[in-house]
């Protein structure tokens, strides 16, 4: 089942799902699952460095070359029997050849192509069947758990599974009719070595996409932390760069129509205040302390619509506010009337604030603003990490508006019975 989300009329673009929807039918691509077995790719990138997965290939290569020593028994036995020489040296080539292949699988086999993992597996088990059927001898098949742990580790498990239980079934059969009787023990050995063998595989596949997992939430850590201070520094800096620029060019009509020094004085002087609250705003930004004031971000614009020679109707206290909201629309405030200083040729900007909604809006033109820039999105990603919306276009008298709402606080069942 996936959720869809009606349109949003009022922005006019579709809703998009928030922090709390889920889609409940889509299973994450990122997500660890046995179904990603074989997947070996976390070996692929430093296959030397233990971060990158290289301690677990060598313990599984490692684990693989100790239980394959077992061959060195099964070459002495073929040598201390009674065949023509020449078939006995044909047999112990085999089985040397085929001890080579169990150190060289599991070390290359993992990071080849899907038909190269195929061919590995095939070599493997013609290796490991050679002898057996060269010297007609059905309990040389227990050999195979070692081709049998190859496929386990390069194929998909179904594959591995049913290949393990037609040998197993194989080997049974051809001891009923040669010899009349099962070997049960060699049985249990071809089945017991290869369950052994494929657990260490699987550990160590377990234990490696874990590792490529805590190395990618890392990586995002690190990308969401610069998203934070990119929209950080763009809040911050935005909004003051516009006010510092209205009232550098204020500076220079006064200096260039009535040289009245006292009064672009003081201009400078506030430029130089606002020059080293930016700074002080970008340190706290990037050691993550800086806190945004409501009532300082009205006062902020109070000035800087002042000095832009727009008339501001602000509010003037802002007690009815939510606490937990009261950050985020001092971003909206913020956000809001650096568009009106940058974007409008309004005269009249006048903000509205309720204990869930703040509303910013100016009669100049909302030409040119239609579109989400850096800064709406940004604020709507901060309204959407408090569950809240943001609404902005042309105001229905006319002008621009730039709307934001926190979640609504659920009515107690006293509250629901009262009349209205």
């Amino acid at each position: 089942m996936t959720l869809h989300h009606p349109p949003d009329h009022r922005l006019g673009v579709p809703r998009q799902p928030g922090p709390d929807m889920t889609d409940v039918g889509a299973r994450d691509p990122d997500e660890f699952s046995v179904d990603q077995w074989p997947d070996w790719s976390f070996w692929k990138d430093q296959p030397d460095s233990p971060r990158a997965g290289g301690r677990g290939r060598v313990t599984v290569t490692t684990a693989t070359a100790l239980a394959s020593l077992a061959l060195i028994a099964r070459a002495e036995d073929i040598a201390h029997g009674s065949r023509p020489p020449l078939l006995t040296s044909l047999a112990i080539g085999l089985v040397a050849c085929y001890g080579i292949g169990c150190v060289l699988a599991p070390w290359y086999g993992p990071v080849t192509l899907r038909r190269g993992r195929i061919a590995i597996v095939a070599v493997m088990f013609l290796l490991g069947a050679a002898p057996a059927v060269l010297l007609a001898s059905p309990s040389h098949l227990t050999d195979l758990t070692y081709a049998l742990s190859i496929g386990l580790m390069l194929l998909p498990l179904r594959h591995a599974l049913l290949l393990g239980l037609v040998t197993v079934l194989g080997q049974i059969a051809w001891m009923r009719l040669a010899q009349g009787e099962v070997a049960w023990a060699q049985v249990a050995i071809l089945v017991g070595v290869t369950a052994a063998l494929g657990t260490v595989f699987a550990l160590n596949f377990t234990i490696g996409h874990l590792r490529a997992a805590r190395e990618q939430v890392k990586r995002l850590a690190v990308h969401q932390e610069r998203e934070r201070v990119a929209r950080d520094m763009h809040d911050i800096l935005g909004h003051t760069l516009s006010t510092m620029t209205v009232k550098l060019g204020l500076t220079r009509r006064i200096l260039e129509s009535s040289a009245d020094v006292a009064v672009a004085v003081g201009q400078v002087t506030e430029l130089e205040n606002m020059a080293r609250t930016a700074l002080s705003d970008v340190r706290a930004t990037v050691s993550d302390y800086r806190t945004l004031s409501l009532d300082s971000e009205l006062a902020g614009a109070r000035m800087a619509l002042r000095a832009a020679g727009i008339r501001a109707d602000l509010p003037a206290a802002t007690g009815t506010v939510r606490a937990e909201l009261r950050e985020v629309f001092g971003y909206v405030v913020r956000e809001a009337v650096t568009n009106v200083l940058r974007h409008s040729d309004a005269e009249l900007c006048t903000v509205r604030i309720g204990p869930d909604r703040v509303e910013v809006t100016d009669n100049g033109s909302p030409t040119g603003r239609a579109s989400a820039g850096n800064g709406l999105t940004g604020l709507t990603e901060r309204l959407a990490a408090v569950s809240g919306t943001l609404e902005h276009g042309p105001a229905p008298g006319g002008g621009f508006r730039v709307v934001a709402r926190g979640p609504a606080i659920p009515l107690t069942p006293q509250q629901e019975a009262e009349p209205t």
